[in-house]
């Protein structure tokens, strides 16, 4: 899958097949330590593995992303990096171009026949917009390769250059607000753990933050839940509910104290996080855990990872 249509498409699984065994032959790969730390930098900004290895090459004209052999390699031409620096007058230039070619990869794109689609091209240059601005690039740097490319109208594969660089905008402006939040977000709470109940009681806020979470529409005083604090005895309300997409039988609760708590099959229960309120519009609300990783999360009460997946769901307690 190469950044730019006029040079290379994406190299299908068919195709590759044609492609010289040198191509993963370490005796005729260049090396390039270089882009090897961009690669790291960039990994280590959106907080995965690089699952698939970098590799410089002449066989290919600019940089691709490929599956060969049933391994996943992002291929790119040393000369070509170079020369797209000299032609938007920066070394961000390249590092964007590496980081759409990750994007590819890091969404699955590269897994699918058919080559490359309009759609995948737009998806990679949001996140080599995001990943810039995670690296301290500006907006204007973080464009200045997709600047250079001639705005065509687009083909079949990819689109022209003005909705390019409207993705790379809105990938970089996503980070930056992520970023403005992350900063303001306080430290969690070392309160101890507690024993989660479910309890009659009438909903009562000691917190004016939480009447304006996505979940803190007033309940039924029925369904209203409760939790024991194993050091004091006192209840504590339990006024959301946190549901994670790649687990969700375990249970986590959001407290009146905007504590997040985690319950476990035996009822025991413990603090693992707190909300805090952010000045963020899109997301104003940050949940950060012991290790002060954070999650962001929307008025609707959408919860996002720092790569801007969407991972969890805050709504009313079952």
């Amino acid at each position: 899958m190469a950044f730019f249509p006029q040079f290379i498409t994406r190299l299908a699984a068919p195709l590759l097949l044609a492609l010289p065994l040198a191509l993963v032959a370490p005796a005729q790969a260049q090396t390039a330590p270089a882009p090897t730390d961009v690669i790291r930098e960039i990994t280590d900004a959106v907080g995965l593995k690089a699952r698939f290895e970098l590799r410089a090459t002449r066989e290919v004209d600019n940089a691709a992303a490929v599956v060969y052999n049933g391994k996943r390699f992002l291929l790119y031409n040393p000369a070509f990096l170079s020369s797209v620096n000299r032609a938007g007058h920066t070394d961000w230039a390249g590092i964007s171009i590496l980081a759409h070619e990750m994007g590819h990869h890091l969404n699955g794109h590269t897994l699918r026949a058919g080559g490359s689609q309009p759609a995948d091209e737009l998806e990679a240059d949001e996140f080599s917009g995001f990943v810039l601005r995670k690296l301290g690039a500006s907006l204007a740097q973080a464009q200045a390769a997709m600047a250079t490319v001639p705005d065509a109208e687009g083909s079949s594969t990819h689109p022209g250059r003005t909705p390019r660089l409207a993705a790379i905008s809105q990938g970089w402006q996503r980070a930056s607000e992520q970023l403005v939040a992350s900063a303001r977000a306080a430290a969690p709470s070392a309160t101890p753990a507690v024993v989660a109940v479910a309890r009659p009681a009438a909903p009562v806020y000691d917190n004016e933050e939480v009447a304006d979470l996505p979940t803190a529409a007033s309940a039924s005083p029925s369904r209203e839940m409760v939790a024991i604090s194993q050091r004091s005895g006192d209840a504590v309300r339990l006024v959301g509910q946190l549901t994670f997409r790649n687990d969700p039988s375990q249970r986590y609760y959001l407290t009146n104290a905007l504590k997040v708590v985690h319950v476990d099959e035996d009822d025991n229960a413990e603090v693992v996080g707190r909300v805090t309120r952010t000045d963020s519009q899109a997301f104003p609300f940050v949940l950060t855990d012991a290790q002060q990783r954070r999650l962001f999360i929307t008025e609707r009460g959408d919860v996002y990872d720092k790569a801007g997946q969407r991972v969890a769901k805050l709504h009313d307690t079952m």
